[in-house]
C-alpha cells in the first residue's frame, strides 16, 4: 500500500534542443498512468465515464510525434525561473499534445467547421460488451468531480496542472498557451474559484488505469443478437430453398419451430400458476425467509398486470429499463415464481416476485404500459434478517420498503446523529412504509437514513445501498459481529456511514464496522481511531474492505485510508487489517501513521520513508508527498502487506 500521492516528474536539466520520437516514446511509457489521468480529468464529463476512459487512453496513445520535433516553445519548455518545475522535454511535449487534444475533444461540433479526430469516439482502444469506469470514490471525490464538471475545459486543465503537476502560475499560463488556449489567464482565474483539494486528484476515482468492468445493456444486446441470428437463419433457409428440388423443405430433427408452444414455458408465464403463500403460513413454517412471505397488495388479483409483468420478465422489450446486481442471472423464470406483492405505490404499479434465487421487481406507470422497469437482485440463502424488507418504490429521492410479515415495528434512524432517537414509521395494511430519504441518491452526505426493524427476536439496522434488498449493518470484531443496538455501536457507525457510498450498487448483503485500534499521535495531538468496514456480498465474492482513519478533534466521517476488493482481510476468515496514512501535525510536520489489529507484533516502512516500530502502531516523520510501503509481522513471523 502506498501512503502518499504520486510525486511530480523528476526534474532534469532544461533543454531547448529537438525532441526525438524515441525520447517522446520513453516519456510516454514511463508516465503513461499520469498522462492518462491528466487526459481523463481534462476531458468533458458529458462524455460519460466509459467514453472518457477510452478517449483518455486514445489521446495519450496518439500523442507520439511522427518525426523529430524542433525545440520550440510549443514543444519544449523554455528557460524557467527557479520556482517553476523543469520536466523532461519528451514528457513536456507529450503532455502538451495530450492537453491540446483533450481540450479539442471538449469543443462542440459545428456545422460549418470540419470536426477534429479527438471529437469522435476513439477507434482504438475499443471494448465490446463491457463498460469500463474508474473505481468509485467517497463523498469528497464525488463533490470534486461535480465541481470540475462545471468548469470550462481550460479551467480544468489549469486546475490539473496546478494540483497534479505541482506547477506554479507562470508555468501553467505557458503550458496552457502552448496547448492552444486563447485566454490562459481567464482559465487560471476560473480555476481559482475551486476549493483547493489537489490530493484528491490522485484518488482512484480519477484513475482511468485502475478500472471496474460492468456489462452493457444485456437485455438489448441479447435481443440484437437474437435478431441477427434470426436474420442469418432466414438467409440460409432462403438460400437452401432456392437450391432444393420440389417444395424444398427438410426435417429439423427434434427442434421446435420458433415461438412454439411449450408447456413448461407457458406454465412459468401463466398468472394463474403463480405461487401464493397464505397470510399466516409463515408462523408455522420450518424456515423464515422470502419463501414464506404472503402474497400482498391491492393488485395481487390483477391478472392482466401479472401477465404483463411475467411477459416482460421473460422477454423485455427495447424500451424496458433493466438493472441487476452483480452476478445476478437475468433470464426468465424456470417455473412459476412466487408472488410477494402487487400494488400501486407512488403512482406506479409494482409487482415483486421471488423464484428461490432472485427477487424481481416489475414497475409500470399507472395508466400506461410504456416506461416499464425491471430489476433483479440475488437473494439466495437469505435468513430472517436478510429477508426482513425489500425496496418497493423509489421516487423524488425517497425510498419505501415492504417489510416482512414478522416485523412488528419499523423506524428510521439517522446514522450521523447517533444520540437522536429513532422515528417510528407508519406502515399500511400490506406492510409498505411511508417514504424516507434515500442516502444513496443524496447529493451530499449530511444525513444517512437507516431502517430499524424490530421482530420477536430483536432489533436490526438496515440501509439502502441502491438495490432491492437493503444491507444489514453490524458492529464488532469480524468473528462475532452484533447488531447495531447500543450507543457505542451507533457512535462507531456515525464515523463510518458516509463511506458506505463506496459499496453502493455492489450486491452487498451486510456491512460490519470494527474499531480495531486507537493510536496516540505525535506531538501530544491526542488519540486517533482506526476502523475497518467490510461489505459482504450475496454472491460470496467481490467483498470489499475499507480501512478508515479519524484524527482527534475532527467531526463527521472518518477518512478513507485504504480499500481492497476480494481480500479476506477484516473478515471472519482473516480478522486482521493493516493500513497507513500521511498526517500533518499542527506544527506543520508530516508523519506516516500506520496501525494494525492486535495480531501484529511489529510494523515496518520501506521505500521513500523508512522506519520500524514494535507493536501494532507506528509513527515516522516524513516529507510532504512521500511514498512508502507498509508491512507488518505476526507473532509466528509471517509478514503481511497493508490493505490494498
Amino acid at each position: 500500500m502506498s501512503t502518499q500521492e504520486l510525486a511530480p516528474s523528476s526534474p532534469v536539466p532544461d533543454s531547448s534542443g529537438p525532441v526525438d520520437v524515441e525520447q517522446a516514446e520513453a516519456a510516454l511509457v514511463e508516465h503513461y498512468p499520469r498522462l492518462v489521468r491528466i487526459a481523463y480529468l481534462v476531458l468533458p464529463p458529458s462524455l460519460g465515464r466509459n467514453r472518457r476512459v477510452l478517449t483518455a487512453h486514445a489521446l495519450v496513445q496518439r500523442a507520439l510525434p511522427r518525426r523529430r520535433i524542433p525545440g520550440t516553445a510549443g514543444a519544449v519548455p523554455g528557460a524557467r525561473r527557479a520556482t517553476e518545475d523543469a520536466v523532461d522535454p519528451g514528457y513536456a511535449y507529450v503532455r502538451g499534445e495530450v492537453l491540446r487534444q483533450a481540450l479539442i475533444a471538449g469543443l462542440p461540433l459545428r456545422r460549418r467547421a470540419l470536426p477534429h479526430r479527438a471529437q469522435f469516439p476513439p477507434l482504438l482502444p475499443h471494448v465490446w460488451g463491457l463498460r469500463l469506469f474508474p473505481r468509485a470514490g467517497g463523498a469528497d471525490e464525488l463533490a470534486l468531480d461535480q465541481t470540475l464538471s462545471a468548469l470550462s475545459g481550460p479551467a480544468r486543465a489549469a486546475y490539473v496542472l496546478r494540483g497534479l503537476e505541482r506547477q506554479g502560475d507562470p508555468e501553467v499560463l505557458r503550458v496552457l498557451a502552448a496547448a492552444g488556449v486563447e485566454e490562459p489567464a481567464a482559465a487560471l482565474g476560473e480555476a481559482d474559484g475551486v476549493e483547493v483539494r489537489y490530493a484528491l486528484l490522485e484518488s482512484p476515482e480519477f484513475d482511468p488505469c485502475s478500472l471496474q468492468a460492468r456489462p452493457t445493456d444485456l437485455m438489448r444486446r441479447r435481443q440484437h443478437g437474437r435478431a441477427a441470428a434470426a436474420a442469418a437463419a432466414a438467409l440460409l433457409v432462403c438460400g437452401a430453398l432456392l437450391g432444393l428440388p420440389g417444395d424444398g423443405w427438410g426435417r429439423n430433427g427434434a427442434a421446435a419451430p420458433a415461438y412454439a408452444r411449450n408447456p413448461a414455458a407457458e406454465a412459468a408465464l401463466d398468472p394463474a400458476g403463480v405461487k401464493r403463500i397464505g397470510p399466516a403460513d409463515w408462523r408455522y413454517a420450518s424456515r423464515t425467509d422470502f419463501s414464506v412471505w404472503p402474497a400482498r397488495g391491492g393488485l395481487a388479483g390483477d391478472t392482466a398486470l401479472l401477465r404483463r409483468a411475467l411477459a416482460v420478465w421473460a422477454r423485455p422489450g427495447p424500451t424496458v429499463h433493466a438493472s441487476a446486481t452483480p452476478a445476478t442471472p437475468v433470464g426468465p423464470p424456470m417455473g412459476p415464481p412466487q408472488l410477494l406483492f402487487a400494488g400501486e405505490v407512488d403512482a406506479v404499479r409494482v409487482v415483486l416476485f421471488f423464484d428461490g434465487l432472485r427477487v424481481v421487481r416489475y414497475a409500470e406507470p399507472v395508466g400506461s404500459t410504456s416506461g416499464a422497469a425491471l430489476d433483479f437482485a440475488r437473494t439466495d440463502g437469505a435468513d430472517a434478517v436478510g429477508s426482513a424488507a425489500l425496496v418497493v418504490s423509489r421516487a423524488a429521492g425517497n425510498v419505501r420498503y415492504l417489510t416482512a410479515p414478522w416485523v412488528t415495528e419499523a423506524a428510521v434512524r439517522d446514522l450521523l446523529v447517533p444520540a437522536k432517537a429513532a422515528r417510528v414509521l407508519v406502515r399500511d395494511r400490506y406492510g409498505v412504509t411511508e417514504p424516507i430519504p434515500s442516502p444513496v441518491t443524496a447529493r451530499s452526505c449530511t444525513r444517512w437514513s437507516a431502517l430499524r426493524l424490530r421482530d420477536a427476536t430483536g432489533e436490526r439496522l438496515l440501509t439502502d445501498l441502491g438495490e432491492l434488498a437493503p444491507a444489514r449493518l453490524t458492529s464488532g470484531p469480524p468473528g462475532r459481529p452484533a447488531d447495531v443496538t447500543g450507543g457505542a455501536a451507533r457512535e462507531e457507525w456515525a464515523r463510518a456511514a458516509c463511506q458506505l457510498l463506496a459499496v453502493r450498487s455492489h450486491g452487498v448483503r451486510s456491512v460490519n464496522s470494527w474499531a480495531y485500534t486507537t493510536q496516540r499521535l505525535p506531538e501530544g495531538a491526542g488519540s486517533a481511531e482506526w476502523l475497518c468496514a467490510r461489505a459482504e456480498t450475496w454472491r460470496g465474492t467481490g467483498n470489499r474492505s475499507l480501512a478508515l482513519f479519524r484524527a482527534p478533534g475532527t467531526t463527521g466521517t472518518a477518512a478513507l485510508a485504504a480499500r481492497s476488493e476480494g481480500s479476506a482481510a477484516c473478515g471472519a476468515r482473516d480478522p486482521r487489517v493493516l493500513a497507513g496514512v500521511v498526517w500533518q501535525a499542527r506544527s506543520g510536520q508530516w508523519y506516516v501513521l500506520a496501525a494494525g489489529s492486535e495480531d501484529f507484533t511489529s510494523l515496518a516502512l520501506s521505500g521513500g520513508v523508512r522506519g520500524r516500530a514494535d507493536g501494532h502502531v507506528l509513527a515516522v516523520k516524513a516529507a510532504q508527498g512521500s511514498r512508502a510501503d507498509l508491512t507488518g509481522t505476526l507473532a509466528d513471523g509471517t509478514r503481511l502487506h497493508a490493505l490494498r
